[in-house]
């Protein structure tokens, strides 16, 4: 598997590139910025885009949907109760940002436990509300990429739109601790941690 962790954009929001070396097929994961960086990526590596998988629908995980879509023609995925914030600039929160930003609907609504072929990787979707309603995460692998649900030493904000701490303590418990102290974590934003040291030394858990 290729796995390609880098930030983009003001807020220095984590795009992850996901391909199968074997058949060389790829999904991009929350282009929030720097459509030109993620296509480098890809070229960098010889992948092709087959899909662009959002962990949720905020402006600094989406700013680069459209142009990195365009230039692809990757089928965009999301989860069915962040579906909404594409098309709409206030619950995306770009409007607070003055850039009205309206993508067109996704082409799939997920739903928890659905599995995402990118060649011959499978990656599982596992709902996480808080941050955002229709927050998920996905897991490849010993590998979990937690969107804003999981930071090292932190958790997503809930003060926004949709959120809900006690949801969000609730997915990240119920769903993420039980995966093995070895698995390893890629958040949203910031370095990469795992399951173990979360439970051991995270203070919102």
């Amino acid at each position: 598997m290729i796995l390609e962790r880098f930030p983009v954009g003001m807020m220095g929001a984590n795009c992850y590139i996901i391909g199968c070396e074997e058949t060389k097929e790829a999904c991009v994961i929350d282009p929030g910025d720097e459509d030109k960086k993620i296509l480098s990526k890809l070229v960098k590596h010889g992948l092709t885009c087959r899909y662009i998988v959002l962990t949720h629908g905020h402006v600094d995980h989406i700013g680069a949907l459209e142009q990195v879509q365009k230039a692809t023609g990757a089928r965009v995925l999301i989860h069915r109760d962040d579906a909404d914030m594409l098309t709409n600039p206030a619950k995306n929160l770009s409007s607070f940002m003055g850039l009205q930003m309206q993508f067109e609907p996704a082409d799939v609504k997920l739903g928890d436990k659905d599995v995402i072929e990118v060649g011959k990787l499978k990656l599982e979707v596992i709902h996480t509300p808080g941050h955002t309603p229709g927050g998920i995460c996905l897991k490849t692998g010993d590998c979990l990429i937690t969107g804003d649900t999981l930071f090292a030493g932190s958790v997503g904000r809930s003060d926004f739109p949709g959120g809900s701490h006690s949801q969000l303590i609730a997915s990240i418990k119920n769903k993420l601790l039980n995966f093995p102290d070895n698995t390893r974590v890629f958040s949203g934003h910031g370095p990469e941690t795992s399951i173990g040291t979360e439970k051991r030394t995270n203070p919102f858990l």
